[in-house]
């Protein structure tokens, strides 16, 4: 099962998320992934290390089990595809692709991400 997972907090949809090989963010911004560590063409960078995720703005992330609690004080918790954020959004995953409840979608081609 593909996890969501959210990268950049989670209060509004256009917030980046990670789905294992899947990533969701920001319109018009590219992600790579070398590793445990994903940077973006808008200068956003995220390390994984264990159930915790760093971010380069200094919030962090950690997983328990399927709900994702946020140093922002927000919760996600994904059930099956779709991952529901406390604010009220959601992403869905279907194959390479995630849409947001805000029109938002991403595309996973290779080791990149394209977001519009």
């Amino acid at each position: 099962m593909y996890k969501v997972i959210c990268f950049i907090g989670c209060s509004a949809l256009a917030s980046v998320t990670m789905a294992q090989s899947n990533i969701h963010g920001n319109p018009g911004t590219t992600y790579n992934q070398i590793g445990n560590t994903t940077f973006g063409s808008d200068g956003t960078s995220t390390q994984q290390i264990g159930n915790t995720r760093f971010r380069n703005n200094g919030q962090t992330t950690q997983q328990i089990g399927n709900t994702q609690f946020h140093s922002n004080g927000q919760t996600s918790q994904q059930i099956g595809d779709t991952l529901f954020n406390s604010g009220g959004t959601t992403i869905q995953r279907i194959g390479d692709t995630t849409f947001g409840s805000d029109g938002t979608t991403c595309q996973k081609i290779g080791s990149s991400t394209f977001c519009n």
